[in-house]
């Protein structure tokens, strides 16, 4: 599998699919979650609302699949990251499955390209550099079958340099 890092708007990336950091709502909210919808427009609202109808929403760590409405990408895998609280309620765990399930969703999808935003680290307070460490190690861990790449989309100069420091240690 391949992995790569832009700096830019995960919105405007043509791909198989985008990963969304959403909230267990689903319903919308700031960040790249507001961009997504904003962007996607009102069909990703609807298919969450049916999501949440069937099952009441996401929990933290797992994800699930709408249509990309009228984004580039075909379809948005909504995962719910943690809240940082310190590190020892679980949060490395939790991110970890976020990623994890993200790319179980994405083989279900049969995509070939995914793209991940830098998961709870805004308003949700993970540190940026532990973040990266468990996106990309669980990413290059994950026994892919299909997804032959994957793109760190990093709307922050920060966030872009420390994957770009992960992927060339490599």
């Amino acid at each position: 599998m391949k992995l790569s890092v832009v700096q830019g708007d995960i919105t405007r990336l043509p791909a198989d699919a985008i990963v969304n950091a959403a909230n267990e709502s689903l319903l919308g909210g700031g960040g790249v979650d507001g961009a997504i919808h904003r962007a996607g427009g009102p069909e990703i609202l609807a298919e969450c609302r049916e999501i949440r109808a069937r099952q009441g929403g996401c929990p933290t760590g797992e994800a699930v699949v709408t249509t990309g409405g009228q984004l580039p990408a075909r379809h948005v895998i909504h995962t719910v990251g943690p809240v940082w609280a310190g590190g020892a309620s679980g949060e490395a765990e939790l991110l970890a499955a976020c990623y994890h399930n993200s790319l179980d969703r994405a083989e279900e999808l049969g995509a070939r390209q995914v793209a991940f935003p830098n998961i709870s680290t805004g308003v949700y307070g993970y540190p940026k550099d532990r973040a990266a460490a468990i996106a990309v190690s669980t990413v290059k861990a994950y026994p892919a079958r299909q997804v032959e790449e994957v793109v760190f989309v990093c709307f922050d100069a920060e966030n872009f340099r420390l994957y770009q420091d992960l992927l060339a240690a490599d």
